[in-house]
């Protein structure tokens, strides 16, 4: 069987900031547990990253930009669910948000208020006023596997770093 680190040789994160995205490398204090290992960036998509890289869909998590309109107010959140699931965008995180319609935040726009590339978006490092929604099965899941703000590389992070993060919220968002 194999773990969240799959075939990778991993480096604590803070030892390896050209690895990350600088918004990610500033904040790789937050999360202790994080280590990085480079990959081939066109492996970077989940799928054909867990499968060049022995690393199961269970322990790997991805994390999606969302945005929403309520009286004039753009409000941005980032979703973060295993790639096993699904997140109920249109209801949990519509009502969560407490906006009317909500949707996948345009790439151009995702990638310009994040500092990531886009696939390679990860809940640490985004702008303090975003809400980080965090499914209850990423939480319960140990070790994960998530981006690290570029297509090159990967973090594997422990679910309870990730919990902690200071604008984290635990909540049932996936579609099982």
């Amino acid at each position: 069987m194999s773990t969240a680190a799959g075939n990778l040789t991993w480096t604590p994160a803070a030892e390896a900031d050209d690895l990350l995205a600088p918004p990610v490398a500033a904040a790789a204090a937050c999360t202790p547990s994080a280590k990085v290992a480079p990959i081939d960036p066109d492996l970077a998509d989940t799928a054909a990253f867990c499968e060049a890289y022995d690393s199961p869909p269970s322990s790997s998590a991805n994390c999606v930009v969302v945005a929403g309109r309520r009286a004039g107010e753009l409000r941005y959140a980032a979703v973060l669910v295993l790639a096993t699931d699904r997140a109920d965008i249109n209801n949990v995180i519509r009502r969560h948000l407490d906006v009317r319609k909500v949707s996948f935040a345009p790439m151009d726009e995702a990638v310009a208020l994040t500092g990531m590339e886009y696939g390679g978006i990860t809940p640490i490092g985004l702008p303090a006023d975003w809400p980080v929604l965090i499914d209850e099965g990423v939480a319960a899941a140990g070790e994960v596997v998530i981006g690290s703000g570029i297509r090159g590389s990967k973090i594997l992070v422990d679910a309870a770093d990730l919990v902690a993060l200071p604008s984290a919220e635990v909540i049932a968002l996936a579609q099982r």
